[in-house]
């Protein structure tokens, strides 16, 4: 098999940014890689998109999803070229479930008193939800390991996701049929690190954790990420 090429699918509240550190990681390594944008507007529709971007690549894929991102790999994963999945810090359901339901199995975490709300508009009228969180909790809820310079930039420069995502209901899982690694950051106060681990364990994922890790993981400890996708290129070539 040839190697794969590496597709980076950030989620919310950043955008392909926070893959830079990974993408120089896994470019450094000679690995084909792409970070595409993630529209952050539904979870069927962003994930059709992922497909869709999937599809068009030659030769096999390995999906990496962050956060949100592991939601849609986990249905775009069932494109016929994907060879595996890699989820860092990330909600990993299964057929039938939406994240809403995955995340009330577990105690909230901070992400919800942190939250800002606004409204966009939705094709034929009307108004949506969406939500970013605010900048005095972003250093805090979301990279806490990260450097206050960097840590300030990452804040004004949020991409919103709508609401309703938490509660579409995922189609596919693609870990059933595919190899799957998970890495879960050991102080994630977005997605709480038990529900990483549990997605991840029923998932049959390979995993590692890495304590002290926020959700921000992918800017934090790029090496530590880049490694574990390079176990999965490695495995699937």
């Amino acid at each position: 098999m040839p190697t794969p090429t590496v597709v980076l699918v950030h989620g919310a509240f950043t955008d392909t940014a926070c893959w830079f550190g990974v993408v120089a990681e896994l470019q450094r390594h000679g690995t084909p890689v792409i970070a595409p944008p993630n529209p952050l507007r539904g979870l069927v529709s962003d994930a059709a998109h992922l497909a869709s971007v999937v599809a068009q690549i030659d030769g096999p894929v390995v999906l990496v999803g962050h956060a949100y991102g592991g939601a849609l790999i986990t249905v775009a994963g069932t494109t016929e070229n994907v060879a595996a999945l890699v989820y860092v810090a990330a909600s990993i359901p299964q057929e039938g479930e939406s994240l809403r339901e995955l995340w009330d199995r577990f105690p909230a975490t901070e992400l919800e008193d942190g939250l800002k709300r606004w409204t966009c508009p939705v094709p034929g009228g009307g108004e949506a939800v969406e939500v970013t969180i605010t900048e005095e909790a972003y250093p805090s809820v979301f990279a806490a390991d990260v450097s206050d310079a960097v840590v300030r930039v990452l804040a004004s420069c949020q991409r919103p996701i709508v609401t309703a995502a938490i509660d579409e209901k995922v189609t596919e899982a693609a870990w059933r049929t595919r190899p799957s690694w998970a890495l879960v950051a050991g102080a994630d106060r977005v997605i709480s690190p038990d529900a990483e681990r549990f997605g991840a364990q029923r998932a049959g994922a390979n995993v590692v954790e890495i304590d002290g890790a926020s959700h921000a993981v992918a800017l934090s400890h790029p090496t530590a990420v880049a490694r574990l996708i390079h176990e999965a290129v490695r495995t699937v070539s």
